[in-house]
């Protein structure tokens, strides 16, 4: 298996070809500022969503190895996880992720979404995430843009008894339009705007078949 010794020599190499402050988003021989980024709840409602008015709780999602984080997670090669040097999401990935869907599900209008700090109010519904995906792959070498890769297990559990009703996965994939940290966070929000769509329409559908 290749060694993170053999990657970073590959990465020092590229940087040395673009130049220091050039295209690669690595440049692990420099010490500067880290950047913080937010990526974006869903901000169009999809239309004709009925409503519903049921109580529902986004859990803080479970995370593979290594996303549990709020380092910007990379995959230089297939068996190896790695971060950007200089820039990291505003809080770690599976908060980011529970609020940006708890943000896209209030803003339908279909249900009452409890917030995570809700005391007192039962909820009727729980919407459980796993996150197994959450990094940009370099498929095409460290000198192309990557491949954003979102992979989610969605799980909607009744209340109170917390029976499982139904599952779905939430996975997307968008690739950098190039190689800055810039590009490939758009790429990020990009994939996660694709991957709320699909879980905000699939959870209200699910209730709403589940009440009928």
């Amino acid at each position: 298996m290749t060694t993170r010794r053999h990657v970073a020599g590959s990465i020092a190499a590229l940087s040395a070809v673009f130049g220091l402050a050039g295209c690669t988003p690595f440049a692990l021989t420099r010490r500067e500022p880290t950047t913080l980024h937010r990526l974006t709840p869903m901000t169009t409602v999809p239309d004709n969503l009925p409503v519903l008015g049921k109580r529902i709780l986004v859990e803080p999602p479970t995370a593979a190895s290594g996303l549990n984080t709020a380092r910007i997670p990379l995959r230089p090669e297939p068996m190896l996880l790695d971060f950007f040097a200089n820039a990291q999401f505003v809080e770690v990935v599976p908060i980011m992720v529970q609020s940006l869907v708890t943000q896209s599900l209030d803003a339908t209008g279909s249900l009452d979404v409890l917030g995570p700090d809700a005391t007192g109010l039962r909820p009727d519904y729980v919407l459980r995430l796993h996150i197994q995906d959450f990094q940009a792959e370099y498929d095409r070498g460290l000198a192309a843009p990557p491949l954003v890769n979102i992979r989610m297990q969605l799980r909607l559990l009744g209340m109170p008894r917390r029976e499982s009703l139904a599952t779905v996965r939430g996975d997307q994939a968008v690739r950098a339009d190039g190689t800055s940290v810039e590009a490939v966070i758009l790429a990020f929000d990009q994939a996660m705007g694709l991957a709320l769509r699909r879980i905000v329409n699939w959870t209200v559908a699910e209730i709403a078949r589940r009440e009928a």
